[in-house]
């Protein structure tokens, strides 16, 4: 009993090892694990302090318990059944199901990495790419919107520099949880968007479990008070004209409305334009019947980055112009449904989303490329400089006169007829002979239809200074670039 046994050195090490492990496990691990939890729970209080929006515990949930809370609740449970009767199906199999949509949609917020990254990132690329401005803002009813409230971002979508820039230009009020799309579910893009706080969904699903998951993932953050902000157009304008409110995330929002005991939502609306979206060319190309394949859009990715990057490195770089971004008057959920309290919720989600496309096409700002394009893509448009900038000094003072909110760099208008005709030229969408006033500028047809997309986000403005030709669409396409 009391002999030697011989054992293998390597099995002493293997044992050690493991006895190491577990008092790391039981001993050490928890010790950081509370420690860092802790420098984790000031960091979020400081940010509480300084941010208009406070960032909710719903958000700072673990991921893993918020995927078992959703799909464990009730209303996902049910659809589980209803799911697995109707496809004749075990109810184990559709609950597994109902769990994985739970997965592929609950986020994984960060605020290190929001905060520490996602803003410093935000900031660096707008910056990089754009000449951003803030335009409009009331600044009174944004400050005057309930601590106790649901805010919602409500944004036309440009480009998918949207994320970026809203990101960048509300990091003083909140962090943003996103309604992102399938484009964005390959690696590592998916971990980094999981942990800004964004979710993902399927656009153009139908299948009627994956969408109650869904709208109970909404709902849920929601009533919890999580700041939002969606796209109500469902993707990217192929032809640059403002998209009616696709209904979808707003009738998950107003389903679950009561006016009595809900938390109440507000809306922000949030209108944003450029001087150049990155995607205009893809775009196009979708929407004239002509999509680009997956390969065809990486390497036209790829050129583009490829070709920036070497004009940075070698001096010649030029921003893509203007970025400007407007905030709306908020829109109360509770003040808009106490006056239709006889509607059903489907028919107040859809003068909902009129009202609030309406907001948001409002605040729109107008930048130089889209007064220019809408200038020269009139039946009959002026050719040299001077007339250019009289017609554009015209449609400024009728859009002015609407209500629009216009951009104009450095309060002059002959710069800003400069560097909307300067960034046109460099995008050969027009030639140029001679200088000065009596410069001539010629379209080049074949880039007319760029032109006109770029009109088109300013004609729901509504100036009476001619036609403006719609982008000819020879066929619908999945949008290359939706979110």
């Amino acid at each position: 009993m009391f002999e030697t046994v011989a054992i293998p050195v390597w099995v002493l090490w293997v044992a050690g090892l493991l006895a190491l492990v577990g008092a790391l496990d039981r001993i050490l691990i928890p010790s950081v694990r509370w420690y860092l939890r802790r420098r984790l729970n000031r960091a979020i209080a400081r940010l509480n302090d300084r941010l208009q929006l406070k960032i909710q515990p719903f958000k700072l949930t673990q991921r893993r318990v918020m995927i078992d809370r959703l799909a464990h609740d009730p209303a996902v449970v049910e659809a589980a059944l209803a799911h697995a009767q109707g496809e004749d199906i075990p109810y184990p199999v559709a609950a597994d199901m109902a769990k994985k949509y739970a997965r592929e949609i609950v986020p994984s917020f960060s605020a290190y990495a929001y905060f520490g990254l996602a803003i410093r990132l935000a900031r660096w690329l707008s910056t990089a790419l754009y000449r951003v401005r803030l335009g409009q803002v009331d600044e009174k009813a944004l400050s005057a919107i309930d601590p106790g409230a649901t805010v919602v971002f409500v944004m036309n979508h440009r480009s998918n520099m949207d994320y970026v820039l809203v990101t960048y230009l509300a990091a003083t009020r909140s962090a943003l949880s996103y309604a992102v799309g399938e484009w964005a579910r390959v690696w590592p893009l998916k971990q980094l968007i999981r942990t800004m706080g964004a979710y993902f969904i399927r656009r153009r699903s139908r299948n009627g479990l994956y969408r109650r998951v869904l709208a109970r993932y909404v709902q849920m953050a929601t009533e919890a008070g999580v700041t939002q902000a969606i796209f109500p157009e469902g993707g990217l304008s192929r032809d640059g004209f403002l998209k009616p409110a696709k209904l979808g995330l707003l009738n998950y929002i107003v389903s679950e409305f009561d006016l009595e005991t809900s938390r109440d939502v507000v809306f922000v609306p949030v209108g944003l334009n450029y001087d150049r979206v990155l995607e205009d060319r893809v775009l196009l190309a979708a929407h004239q019947g002509q999509p680009m394949s997956k390969w065809g859009q990486f390497t036209t990715g790829a050129r583009f980055v490829g070709k920036h990057i070497w004009l940075r490195v070698t001096g010649r770089i030029h921003r893509f112009g203007y970025a400007s971004v407007s905030f709306g008057r908020p829109m109360s959920l509770r003040a808009f449904a106490q006056d239709r309290t006889t509607q059903s919720h489907e028919r107040m989600t859809a003068e909902l989303g009129r009202a609030l496309m309406a907001e948001v096409g409002r605040v729109v700002p107008v930048l130089p490329v889209s007064l220019i394009a809408r200038v020269l893509t009139r039946d009959d448009p002026p050719v040299q400089r001077g007339d250019i900038r009289a017609a554009v000094e015209a449609e400024l003072e009728e859009l002015t006169r609407l209500g629009a909110h216009t951009h104009m760099p450095r309060k002059s208008l002959d710069y800003a007829v400069e560097t909307g005709l300067r960034m046109l030229v460099l995008r050969r969408a027009l030639t140029v002979e001679g200088t000065g006033e009596a410069a001539c500028y010629r379209l080049d047809p074949a880039q007319r239809a760029l032109l006109t997309y770029y009109a088109n986000g300013i004609a729901h403005l509504n100036a009476p200074r001619g036609p403006t030709r719609r982008v000819p669409n020879a066929g619908q396409s999945a949008d290359p670039g939706a979110p």
